[in-house]
């Protein structure tokens, strides 16, 4: 009796794998919903005659998607200039944003670092969140946004000075293609919540035309002014640039 009880489990045990493992075959995995795209320009100018200049500046962007609404950009510049053989720009800006976005709605998450020699800062670090609201969106990427962030901030400068600060920031996001060309620009707007004569505003854009494929020829614009700087430097900045951009996804 023992040993026909046992055959008997031995048998169930063995029909119930095979029915998993068969079942397990027939069901299709689930589709991986993560998106990574990569967008890089590098562009510069060059003058000489009056006063010789060289530019260059490289911009790189990589925004992780999972899903319909979570999304982590990581964004990234560096600009690096001389003007008649003396050191002007060494710039780099680090931020990342990441986001949760449900229809129109969205909210943002903000880290940030900076350091500029233009203006002599030796390091900034930004942490903050807020609302966002996407005015028109398509399935084609184009769209008008607008976000308003909370933000603390703290900033050492080249002349020793140590500046901590809240802000508001508020962000105009404009994206528009059409056929092979793009449109792209964002402008902030942060005045300190505890000094209203301590802003900056910056606004960057950028038009592309596709050559081949994922290459493209960029004409980008970038305009900063910082009411904080260290003495001896300057408060505002201009620069236009011509080079390439490269994007991809998988």
């Amino acid at each position: 009796m023992p040993h026909r009880f046992f055959r008997l489990a031995t048998a169930l045990l063995l029909l119930f794998t095979l029915a998993t493992a068969a079942r397990a075959q027939t069901t299709p995995p689930a589709a991986d919903t993560t998106l990574i795209v990569y967008a890089g320009q590098l562009t510069g100018a060059y003058s000489s005659g009056g006063v010789n200049r060289t530019l260059l500046s490289t911009t790189q962007d990589i925004t992780i998607s999972r899903g319909p609404h979570f999304g982590l950009p990581l964004h990234g510049r560096f600009a690096y200039g001389k003007q008649n053989k003396l050191l002007q720009e060494r710039e780099l800006l680090l931020t990342t944003t990441p986001y949760y976005w449900r229809g129109r709605f969205r909210a943002y998450a903000l880290g940030g670092f900076e350091r500029s020699n233009l203006r002599g800062i030796t390091r900034r670090v930004q942490l903050g969140a807020g609302p966002g609201w996407a005015f028109y969106t398509d399935s084609l990427g184009r769209e008008v946004a607008v976000s308003n962030l909370i933000i603390r901030e703290q900033t050492n400068f080249l002349d020793g000075r140590r500046v901590v600060t809240a802000r508001n920031s508020t962000r105009l996001k404009i994206v528009y293609s059409y056929k092979t060309l793009t449109f792209n620009s964002s402008t902030l707007f942060q005045p300190s919540l505890e000094k209203l004569s301590n802003y900056r505003f910056s606004s960057v854009a950028a038009a592309s035309l596709k050559l081949i494929n994922n290459l493209a020829v960029t004409l980008a614009y970038n305009y900063t002014y910082d009411s904080q700087y260290s003495e001896g430097k300057v408060p505002e900045n201009t620069n236009i640039t011509l080079g390439f951009s490269y994007s991809a996804r998988r």
